[in-house]
Protein backbone atom coordinates (compact mmCIF):
# COMPACT_ATOMS: atom_id res chain seq x y z
CA UNK A 1 0.00 0.00 0.00
CA UNK A 2 1.02 2.99 -0.36
CA UNK A 3 1.80 5.49 2.44
CA UNK A 4 0.17 8.67 3.02
CA UNK A 5 3.41 10.31 4.51
CA UNK A 6 6.63 11.32 2.53
CA UNK A 7 9.53 8.70 2.87
CA UNK A 8 11.72 9.08 5.57
CA UNK A 9 15.20 11.01 5.10
CA UNK A 10 18.71 9.43 6.14
CA UNK A 11 19.89 9.33 9.47
CA UNK A 12 20.67 11.94 10.83
CA UNK A 13 19.43 14.40 8.55
CA UNK A 14 17.18 16.53 10.67
CA UNK A 15 17.28 20.05 10.19
CA UNK A 16 15.52 21.95 12.46
CA UNK A 17 15.12 26.12 11.03
CA UNK A 18 13.30 29.00 14.05
CA UNK A 19 12.58 25.85 16.25
CA UNK A 20 10.27 23.93 14.25
CA UNK A 21 10.47 20.95 16.13
CA UNK A 22 9.79 22.35 19.45
CA UNK A 23 6.77 24.06 17.68
CA UNK A 24 5.84 20.63 16.28
CA UNK A 25 6.63 18.44 19.85
CA UNK A 26 4.11 21.24 21.24
CA UNK A 27 0.88 21.03 18.56
CA UNK A 28 1.68 17.16 18.37
CA UNK A 29 1.10 16.66 22.27
CA UNK A 30 -1.58 19.09 22.47
CA UNK A 31 -3.52 16.74 19.45
CA UNK A 32 -1.78 13.74 20.64
CA UNK A 33 -5.30 12.86 22.58
CA UNK A 34 -8.29 13.92 19.66
CA UNK A 35 -5.42 12.06 17.42
CA UNK A 36 -5.99 8.77 18.88
CA UNK A 37 -9.63 9.25 19.85
CA UNK A 38 -9.96 9.14 16.18
CA UNK A 39 -7.64 6.25 15.34
CA UNK A 40 -9.44 4.69 18.32
CA UNK A 41 -12.74 4.91 16.70
CA UNK A 42 -11.85 4.28 13.65
CA UNK A 43 -10.00 0.56 14.23
CA UNK A 44 -11.77 -0.15 17.38
CA UNK A 45 -8.60 -0.61 19.78
CA UNK A 46 -7.56 1.94 22.04
CA UNK A 47 -3.97 0.36 22.24
CA UNK A 48 -3.70 0.12 18.69
CA UNK A 49 -4.67 3.59 18.39
CA UNK A 50 -1.90 4.90 21.07
CA UNK A 51 0.92 2.75 18.75
CA UNK A 52 -0.44 3.86 15.98
CA UNK A 53 -0.05 7.54 16.97
CA UNK A 54 3.00 6.75 17.96
CA UNK A 55 4.61 5.64 14.86
CA UNK A 56 2.92 8.80 13.46
CA UNK A 57 5.28 10.77 15.78
CA UNK A 58 8.08 8.97 15.15
CA UNK A 59 7.53 8.92 11.30
CA UNK A 60 7.33 13.33 11.32
CA UNK A 61 10.07 13.11 13.89
CA UNK A 62 12.61 11.14 11.69
CA UNK A 63 12.31 13.22 8.92
CA UNK A 64 12.12 16.87 7.54
CA UNK A 65 9.21 18.85 9.20
CA UNK A 66 6.20 19.45 6.60
CA UNK A 67 5.50 23.71 6.77
CA UNK A 68 1.48 23.00 6.61
CA UNK A 69 -0.62 25.80 7.30
CA UNK A 70 -2.39 24.39 10.21
CA UNK A 71 -0.15 21.70 11.83
CA UNK A 72 -3.00 20.51 14.04
CA UNK A 73 -5.68 19.38 10.86
CA UNK A 74 -2.68 18.30 9.20
CA UNK A 75 -1.72 16.01 12.06
CA UNK A 76 -5.44 14.84 12.43
CA UNK A 77 -6.12 14.01 8.77
CA UNK A 78 -2.69 12.20 8.79
CA UNK A 79 -3.94 10.57 11.91
CA UNK A 80 -7.02 9.26 9.89
CA UNK A 81 -4.64 8.05 7.05
CA UNK A 82 -2.50 5.86 9.41
CA UNK A 83 -5.82 4.31 10.47
CA UNK A 84 -7.09 3.28 7.59
CA UNK A 85 -3.87 2.26 6.34
CA UNK A 86 -3.53 -0.05 9.30
CA UNK A 87 -7.22 -1.24 8.21
CA UNK A 88 -6.20 -1.82 4.85
CA UNK A 89 -3.21 -3.90 6.01
CA UNK A 90 -4.74 -5.88 8.29
CA UNK A 91 -7.65 -6.63 5.83
CA UNK A 92 -4.68 -7.92 3.31
CA UNK A 93 -3.19 -9.91 6.06
CA UNK A 94 -6.17 -11.57 6.99
CA UNK A 95 -6.98 -12.48 3.47
CA UNK A 96 -3.60 -14.04 2.60
CA UNK A 97 -3.63 -15.95 6.65
CA UNK A 98 -6.98 -17.32 6.07
CA UNK A 99 -7.54 -16.89 2.86
CA UNK A 100 -10.46 -16.45 0.28
CA UNK A 101 -10.25 -19.72 -1.95
CA UNK A 102 -13.16 -21.66 -2.56
CA UNK A 103 -13.43 -24.78 -0.16
CA UNK A 104 -10.94 -27.91 -1.85
CA UNK A 105 -13.24 -30.14 -4.41
CA UNK A 106 -12.56 -33.59 -4.97
CA UNK A 107 -11.93 -33.13 -8.32
CA UNK A 108 -8.33 -31.92 -8.75
CA UNK A 109 -8.36 -30.91 -12.68
CA UNK A 110 -11.02 -27.84 -11.47
CA UNK A 111 -8.54 -26.19 -8.74
CA UNK A 112 -6.87 -24.01 -11.15
CA UNK A 113 -10.25 -23.15 -12.26
CA UNK A 114 -11.35 -22.76 -9.06
CA UNK A 115 -8.32 -20.76 -7.95
CA UNK A 116 -9.16 -17.97 -10.72
CA UNK A 117 -12.82 -17.75 -9.99
CA UNK A 118 -11.88 -17.03 -6.73
CA UNK A 119 -9.46 -14.22 -7.56
CA UNK A 120 -12.33 -12.72 -10.37
CA UNK A 121 -14.39 -12.67 -6.94
CA UNK A 122 -12.24 -11.31 -5.17
CA UNK A 123 -11.56 -8.91 -7.21
CA UNK A 124 -14.76 -7.83 -7.29
CA UNK A 125 -15.86 -7.43 -3.51
CA UNK A 126 -12.30 -5.27 -3.42
CA UNK A 127 -14.05 -3.07 -6.09
CA UNK A 128 -17.24 -2.87 -4.57
CA UNK A 129 -15.77 -2.20 -1.01
CA UNK A 130 -13.71 0.73 -2.44
CA UNK A 131 -16.81 2.05 -4.02
CA UNK A 132 -18.81 1.94 -0.68
CA UNK A 133 -19.48 5.29 1.48
CA UNK A 134 -16.09 5.61 3.95
CA UNK A 135 -17.84 4.64 7.14
CA UNK A 136 -19.69 1.75 5.82
CA UNK A 137 -16.61 0.59 4.41
CA UNK A 138 -14.84 1.07 7.94
CA UNK A 139 -17.87 -0.49 9.98
CA UNK A 140 -18.12 -3.47 7.34
CA UNK A 141 -13.84 -4.15 8.25
CA UNK A 142 -14.11 -3.66 11.64
CA UNK A 143 -16.67 -6.35 11.46
CA UNK A 144 -15.57 -8.93 9.02
CA UNK A 145 -11.50 -8.19 9.54
CA UNK A 146 -11.32 -7.68 12.75
CA UNK A 147 -14.13 -9.80 14.27
CA UNK A 148 -15.93 -6.67 16.27
CA UNK A 149 -19.68 -6.77 17.35
CA UNK A 150 -22.12 -4.58 16.15
CA UNK A 151 -22.53 -3.01 19.81
CA UNK A 152 -18.65 -2.46 19.81
CA UNK A 153 -18.52 -0.80 16.32
CA UNK A 154 -22.07 0.85 17.39
CA UNK A 155 -19.91 2.82 20.96
CA UNK A 156 -16.98 3.21 18.98
CA UNK A 157 -17.79 5.51 16.01
CA UNK A 158 -20.72 6.92 18.26
CA UNK A 159 -23.95 5.33 16.14
CA UNK A 160 -26.85 3.07 16.61
CA UNK A 161 -26.78 -0.29 17.02
CA UNK A 162 -29.47 0.22 14.14
CA UNK A 163 -27.22 2.29 12.62
CA UNK A 164 -24.22 0.02 12.13
CA UNK A 165 -26.23 -2.78 11.15
CA UNK A 166 -28.02 -0.76 8.15
CA UNK A 167 -24.17 0.22 7.08
CA UNK A 168 -23.70 -3.78 7.24
CA UNK A 169 -26.78 -4.60 5.06
CA UNK A 170 -25.44 -2.33 2.39
CA UNK A 171 -21.98 -3.15 2.55
CA UNK A 172 -23.35 -7.19 2.11
CA UNK A 173 -25.37 -6.25 -0.57
CA UNK A 174 -22.86 -4.54 -2.50
CA UNK A 175 -20.70 -7.45 -2.17
CA UNK A 176 -23.26 -9.73 -2.86
CA UNK A 177 -24.30 -7.51 -5.77
CA UNK A 178 -20.68 -6.87 -7.16
CA UNK A 179 -20.83 -11.29 -7.34
CA UNK A 180 -24.00 -11.31 -9.80
CA UNK A 181 -22.96 -8.41 -12.12
CA UNK A 182 -19.32 -9.58 -12.44
CA UNK A 183 -18.72 -10.53 -16.12
CA UNK A 184 -18.35 -14.15 -16.89
CA UNK A 185 -18.14 -15.04 -13.52
CA UNK A 186 -20.17 -17.82 -11.70
CA UNK A 187 -23.04 -17.45 -9.73
CA UNK A 188 -21.80 -17.45 -5.90
CA UNK A 189 -22.97 -20.83 -3.97
CA UNK A 190 -24.76 -19.07 -1.22
CA UNK A 191 -26.42 -16.71 -3.36
CA UNK A 192 -30.44 -16.26 -3.31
Amino acid sequence: MMSTLPPEPAEGDHPDPQGSRAHFLQVFLSQRSQMEALVSRRVGCRATAADLVQDLFLRFWRRPLVQVEELSTYLLRCAGNIAIDHLRSEGARVRVNEGWLPEQQDNQGSEPQAALEAGNDLRHVEAALRSLPQRTRQIFLLNRIHGRKYAEIAKAMGLSQSAVEKHMMRALEACKASLREAPGTRTPRNAP
